[in-house]
């Protein structure tokens, strides 16, 4: 068994002997399905897709991912068990990459628990099933980097409180910074190339490219590169804890 295999592992089987991961797959479930059919107005549009299901979820991780990542490395530096981590014969690439596919598929999992809804929209019209299924690759992509970025903050402090307050921070800012009425703010004040290249940062931006089915190699890299910086990112950070 790989390195990494042996962390991600161990961090699921973590998930699962505490009330959290059964907490975190109820209430995203809940959420998911009140937020789809009552404040997405689903019933109303008299359409037979899924965008109001995958239009809510960056403000759904946005609030549950946190809670997932805040204790990923925080909790290892405040129980003093991040020393005996980094004293194994492991890297702390191995680790972190461990610790995210952990969390990624967990994610993954709570996103295919969802598919009853799925079936819903089937039961009740004819919508594009490719169409759905790019939008829970977007949201998917989404979620881990959201994670990446838990887990690059996590390994910052060894408080999960602040892991959680810094990560949902960063999210949202990600999220809202390619929004017109965030644009027009700094409409005259900032650079047109300034403003274009914030607006190229917007999580949301990309993500809803892809839940319209639209699969552009530019919005998968920018997920894909997100993940890598955010977690080449907290590496570095682990490795200063370490010789510092």
């Amino acid at each position: 068994m790989s390195p990494v295999t042996a962390v991600m592992r161990r961090e699921l089987r973590s998930y699962f002997v505490t009330p959290v991961a059964y907490v975190f797959l109820v209430i995203f479930l809940v959420l998911a399905g009140i937020l789809t059919f009552y404040v997405g107005d689903f019933y109303e549009r008299g359409q037979a897709d899924l965008q109001p299901f995958f239009v809510m979820h960056p403000w759904l991780y946005l609030i549950l991912v946190p809670a997932i990542t805040m204790r990923m490395w925080a909790e290892e530096s405040k129980g003093g068990t991040l020393e005996l981590l980094l004293t194994l014969p492991i890297t702390l690439w191995q680790a972190m990459l461990g610790k995210f596919l952990a969390a990624w598929l967990f994610i993954g999992l709570a996103l295919l628990l969802t598919f009853p809804i799925w079936i819903t929209v089937n039961y009740l019209g004819a919508p594009d099933n490719g169409v759905i299924l790019a939008g829970y690759l977007g949201s998917w992509l989404m979620a881990g980097t959201f994670i990446a970025i838990g887990a690059c903050l996590s390994a910052l402090t060894r408080s999960q409180v602040v892991a959680f307050i810094l990560t949902a921070l960063v999210c949202v800012l990600l999220i809202l910074v390619g929004q017109p009425q965030v644009l027009e703010l700094f409409q005259g004040t900032l650079p047109r190339q300034l403003i274009n290249a914030a607006a190229h940062l917007s999580m949301l931006q990309h993500f809803e490219a892809i839940a319209r089915g639209v699969l552009d190699v530019r919005d998968l890299y920018y997920f894909l590169l997100s993940m890598l910086c955010w977690l080449i990112a907290g590496v570095l950070l682990l490795d200063l804890k370490r010789t510092g």
